[in-house]
């Protein structure tokens, strides 16, 4: 089933951000646009390259106005933990939320119930609490932060400008398309 134009399910969860503990909950993906981004555990190998590129592109995502979640069913604590001890996760500025029950991961569908892990997933939601962007990876396979910040701007775009649609390959000031009998199949 997908998630598209979906409300983000209700969730409470704890999370390491910035040297605190914060409560997070469907009410503060609202009003901005914002990423999950679970992965599936902390003290592993393609995890904190993910979450390390993330970090290196933090302006970008500050200048569109997009707030990232991390998630792993790991605690609040071992995520205090491993910002500690890496140096990689240590650049990070952003929410690492604990989902140690799999309450969180199971409402956005990526909770593999046989590891206890969540999947590689990445969820793009608007600021009206609804998924615009998701996309689910195996967990050998890392994420790339510029092609998502390319999403980001895609939906964003779309978002203020109804009636237009981005093409494949579409980056901030190319052309866009609207939807029109006269351009079917002339594309």
């Amino acid at each position: 089933m997908s998630l598209i134009n979906t409300d983000v399910l209700p969730f409470t969860a704890t999370g390491f951000h910035n040297g605190t503990f914060v409560d997070v909950s469907e009410a503060d993906l609202t009003g901005q646009w914002s990423v999950v981004f679970f992965y599936p555990a902390d003290f592993t190998f393609v995890c904190p390259t993910e979450l390390g590129d993330l970090a290196d592109n933090r302006e970008t995502f500050e200048q569109l106005g997009v707030h990232i979640y991390s998630v792993s069913t790991d605690t609040h604590f071992t995520h205090k933990a491993w910002h500690e001890t890496s140096e990689t996760i240590r650049k990070i500025r952003f929410t690492m939320l604990g989902d140690p029950r799999g309450l969180l991961s199971r409402n956005f569908g990526v909770y593999d119930e046989e590891t206890g892990l969540a999947d590689r997933g990445t969820f793009v939601i608007d600021p009206a609490g609804k998924i615009q962007i998701m996309e689910i990876t195996s967990g050998s396979v890392g994420r790339n932060a510029t092609e998502l910040i390319r999403k980001i701007k895609a939906a964003q775009y779309v978002a203020a400008h109804p009636g237009e649609v981005c093409p494949a390959k579409w980056n901030d000031g190319d052309a866009t398309l609207a939807p029109s009998l006269d351009l079917v199949g002339k594309i």
